[in-house]
């Protein structure tokens, strides 16, 4: 077991991971930059080392400074958390030459999974389900106008490195294809270093369903069940629940397996998400695996009573998961809310500052993941993620109420956030019925108007 970690990373992951370091015996390191010299993780660190400047390519991005800090630090182990560079494949070659242990997957799976062209290819290759498209970046109008009048329109570009909603475009026609490969090509290449795209077929009113996958250094693979995280903006997750409304014993079984199946066709070995779209008709497909910790982990926890993070650091040192499929079983239902820092009656725009007033609510049935509190200064270079409110209860229906109350009882003051939308959310009988699409939100919204 490892003897010290540094935590990559900053905010509520950063102390999520925390807490369980100091559960495992496991001291700890936490970095942060200047903006977040006050900031809860550093606190509750063992230690903390200052990598840079506010923004995050001065500090969270900065992997010489990071390194360095681990080196000095004489830690065994990095955590990169989830977002910043949990995913890039150069940061954890750098820590294998290094002698420090990332904490997730080989850089080899995380190369092969974050080229979604690749992943497409494999996942055709293993056998299971993808969504009709291009199997190769296209360069061109042409190309892309040929794929579009192949799969017919609506279709969906999609950068080939992306992530979190960026370089995505949904299109109806030639003509809005056209403007949105260059966008999207634009796009890609200034958030990612990579203009790389592709075309797909874009399924309406989809559910967004994830399995979680936990597997070891020797190849031993299974699956947590699923996570419905359909209720997105602009691809970005809000709700997400555990398990979801519309997956029977059955489809489980079946979507389960071939997430495991995914998992070893790329031989990984960590905590990792493989996420598929489900059509109306059962249908569904393969779009991406992340191959990290996911912010909305909780609601896996709290429906299996296993500690993922725990999980994702056992497995990192060596041992073995000392569990089989069978072992896996799910108990009572629970929901979470991302509680952000954005003003939902603004288009969501970002609402930076100080908080005056912090009150977490409490009771049987509830858990807070976050990493502010009063007084605190939210700084506007990083994403707006304040807290994650997790309920849980016997049944779906219990579950909402007890997230009713919840919300009700918690005060965030004097900025804006995503709360009052979730109050809104939990009392419309469309959400209660579980009658979701990844569209809900918008339409939603657009009813308001």
């Amino acid at each position: 077991m490892f003897s010290k970690i540094l935590i990559a990373n900053r905010g509520e992951i950063a102390v999520r991971v925390i807490r369980a370091c100091k559960e495992l015996g496991i001291r700890t390191v936490a970095i942060y930059s200047e903006a977040d010299r006050n900031s809860l993780h550093v606190r509750l660190a063992d230690e903390a080392i200052c990598v840079g400047g506010p923004k995050a390519e001065q500090s969270y991005l900065n992997i010489p400074a990071i390194v360095s800090a681990a080196e000095i630090t004489d830690v065994d182990g990095i955590h990169p958390g989830y977002g910043f560079l949990s995913q890039n494949a150069h940061f954890a070659e750098i820590c294998e030459s290094c002698n420090i242990t990332f904490i997730g997957p080989s850089p080899q799976s995380i190369r092969l999974m974050g080229d979604k062209l690749a992943a497409k290819d494999l996942m055709r290759k293993t056998g299971i389900p993808i969504i009709p498209g291009s199997m190769s970046a296209v360069k061109n109008k042409e190309d892309a106008l040929k794929t579009a009048r192949r799969i017919q329109y609506p279709v969906i570009v999609k950068a080939a490195a992306g992530g979190g909603g960026r370089g995505m475009r949904v299109c109806h026609n030639d003509v809005r294809l056209i403007s949105a490969l260059m966008t999207c090509q634009a796009e890609a290449g200034a958030s990612f270093g990579n203009s790389d795209v592709f075309v797909e077929k874009y399924l309406e009113e989809p559910r967004h369903i994830e399995f979680q996958i936990l597997a070891d250094r020797s190849g031993h693979t299974i699956h947590l069940g699923e996570r419905d995280c359909t209720i997105q903006r602009r691809h970005q997750k809000l709700i997400e629940e555990a398990p979801s409304p519309v997956v029977d014993p059955k489809l489980r079984r079946k979507m389960g397996e071939l997430a495991v199946r995914a998992a070893k066709a790329v031989g990984y070995a960590t905590v990792g998400t493989v996420e598929f779209l489900l059509s109306k008709d059962g249908t569904f497909y393969f779009i991406e695996m992340n191959t990290r910790i996911q912010v909305e982990h909780p609601v896996t926890e709290a429906v299996t009573g296993i500690d993922l993070i725990k999980a994702q650091i056992r497995v990192a040192a060596g041992e073995p998961l000392g569990m089989k499929q069978d072992d896996i079983t799910l108990n009572g239902w629970a929901i979470e809310c991302r509680v952000n820092a954005e003003d939902p009656t603004n288009g969501f725009s970002p609402s930076p500052g100080r908080i005056e007033v912090y009150h977490e609510p409490g009771g049987p049935g509830v858990r807070v993941d976050s990493h502010v509190f009063a007084g605190y200064d939210i700084p506007p270079y990083y994403d707006s993620l304040l807290a994650k409110l997790i309920s849980t209860g016997p049944t779906r229906q219990d579950a909402i109420r007890v997230m009713q109350r919840a919300l009700d009882e918690f005060f965030i003051e004097p900025i804006r956030t995503t709360l009052p939308l979730h109050r809104q959310i939990f009392t419309d009988p469309t959400f209660w019925r579980g009658q979701l699409t990844t569209d809900y939100l918008e339409q939603l919204l657009e009813e308001q108007e």
